[in-house]
């Protein structure tokens, strides 16, 4: 259960990394891109835990680190590259529904890493009507 977990976020991490490196070639240096994952646990551990949020963000949230330690998934975890990928991609669409309910003040606020980090994660969490403002 340990292991799937771990390896579920190893692998939205190199997700991020991808993405990031995409929609910012040479913006964030590789070693800042490389810490992000640790910050983008605690990130989501803190928004679980904070009683200002509204309690639907924290379940949701609650149920993420759930889903993320248990061993059955959408896609097995076996499957090489997409067992992973549905972790991935269940983890950004929470964090953009909680960007879009708490407000990237929320992220910001929790956020432990650096503020480029912060940048590249709103820039992953944000909705798409609202990076074109």
């Amino acid at each position: 259960m340990i292991v799937g977990a771990a390896a579920g976020i190893a692998v939205f991490w190199l997700l991020l990394v991808v993405a990031l490196m995409r929609a910012n070639p040479g913006t964030m240096p590789v070693t800042d891109v490389l810490r992000l994952l640790p910050d983008v646990v605690r990130l989501v551990r803190r928004l679980a835990g904070d009683p200002t949020l509204p309690r639907g963000i924290r379940i949701r949230l609650t149920l993420l680190l759930i889903y993320l330690a248990a061993p059955i998934d959408v896609i097995p975890d076996f499957i090489p590259v997409i067992g992973y990928a549905d972790d991935a991609l269940v983890v950004a669409l929470v964090l953009r529904s909680v960007t879009r309910r708490a407000g990237a003040h929320a992220l910001a606020r929790h956020w432990p890493g650096t503020p480029e980090g912060l940048a590249a994660v709103q820039h992953i969490a944000q909705p798409r009507a609202h990076r074109r403002a």
